[in-house]
């Protein structure tokens, strides 16, 4: 699945958008939970990435999917210097 719209530096998400990322389609072998936080993580700003953990809880899915190399997106979001407002919305959310 494509991007919805092009993306514009400082514009507002709709929740449409933001939920939109819940139906991305992983590669052949990773999870699809792990793989549609991953990408949300890498495409949204903060409290876009709040509102879309809300829909994703919501939605039934698992904030402790792992890549195929075994690490949730916390473990990695951890060591990115930058990124301590996510781990921190991820921890709030319930991941471990």
């Amino acid at each position: 699945m494509g991007v919805s719209q092009p993306a514009r530096f400082g514009e507002d998400w709709s929740d449409e958008r933001v939920k939109a990322y819940l139906d991305r389609q992983p590669v052949a072998g990773e999870s699809a939970d792990f793989h549609v936080l991953m990408t949300a993580y890498k495409h949204m700003r903060d409290h876009d990435f709040e509102r879309f953990l809300g829909f994703f809880v919501a939605a039934g899915r698992d904030l402790d999917a792992t890549n195929p190399g075994g690490q949730t997106l916390l473990t990695i979001v951890r060591t990115h210097a930058q990124s301590a407002g996510i781990a921190m919305l991820l921890e709030q959310a319930g991941a471990h």
